[in-house]
């Protein structure tokens, strides 16, 4: 039975729960966890004062988060095995920096979702906010690795500075995405956002749909063709259980390099229609 906690007191100050963390609540008793301190504003408070805590994680390293869980900030931060579950909406700051393991949430996920992140997977059932995938504000580096499944929406400027990993968003994708993109793969499965990778170095941002945004002036158009790699990553992300968009792995795709203002090293693969 995993280690549950359930939200009996929601609260209207955000509570920050990165000192609940798996590798150390999976040697614990239930009534431990429940005394672990964590932040609520300026003060510490005890987790069992908002949530219940049952089961253990010791046999199958699974931690679940019930109810409503949108004001409950760093859920998973740092995780670096095992499994996190959402039964509900997460707050801001979901496995920021985590190098392992995997977080579902089975609702949606706010801000800052897997910033900063070195490894393992997040699968977001419902929609995401903006940055997911990005460096934190004066950091140098987004995600380095690993990769990002949002089923629905999300926000403005995921993959901001990313170096590695893979974002796929089945849904709308706000502005900028990409911007200051250093490596790493970005695949927008809906309607694309504005001012796609200024600022990109290298990387690729593949546009699935139908729709086809504009450009900015410093990319340049270098050939229409069917990337083979492609096949590869839609599959992938197929196994992964994200849903493809039909005909996508088939079609012919427009290639602009970009950013020229940088290497020019990076593309944007928008498909022919």
């Amino acid at each position: 039975m995993p280690l549950t906690f359930s939200l009996r007191v929601p609260s209207s100050v955000p509570l920050e729960v990165d000192t609940v963390r798996l590798e150390t609540v999976r040697a614990q008793l239930a009534d431990d966890v429940k005394a672990t301190l964590i932040q609520r504003g300026n003060k510490q408070v005890a987790v069992g004062e908002f949530f219940d805590v049952s089961g253990s994680a010791s046999d199958d390293e699974t931690l679940v988060w019930q109810g409503d869980c949108s004001r409950v900030k760093l859920i998973g931060t740092h995780l670096s095995g095992g499994t996190i579950r959402v039964e509900g909406d997460a707050g801001m700051h979901l496995g920021a920096e985590m190098t392992g393991g995997e977080i579902i949430v089975n609702g949606n996920a706010g801000d800052w979702a897997g910033a900063e992140m070195h490894g393992g997977s997040i699968h977001v059932r419902g929609n995401a906010g903006h940055l997911a995938g990005s460096v934190y504000r004066g950091g140098r580096k987004g995600m380095t690795g690993g990769e990002i499944l949002i089923d629905g929406d999300v926000g403005n400027e995921i993959g901001h500075a990313m170096r590695r990993g893979l974002i796929a968003v089945g849904g709308r994708a706000g502005d900028a995405a990409g911007v200051s993109m250093i490596a790493g793969t970005i695949v927008i499965a809906g309607e694309p956002g504005i001012r796609y990778g200024p600022g990109m170095r290298r990387g690729s941002i593949v546009l699935l749909g139908t729709d086809t945004p504009d450009l900015l002036p410093t990319f340049r158009y270098s050939g229409t063709y069917q990337p083979t790699i492609l096949r590869v990553l839609l599959r992938h992300l197929s196994q992964a259980g994200w849903t493809v968009p039909d005909g996508a792995a088939d079609a012919l795709y427009h290639r602009h390099h970009g950013d020229f203002l940088e290497l020019g090293k990076g593309e944007i693969l928008m498909r022919a229609h």
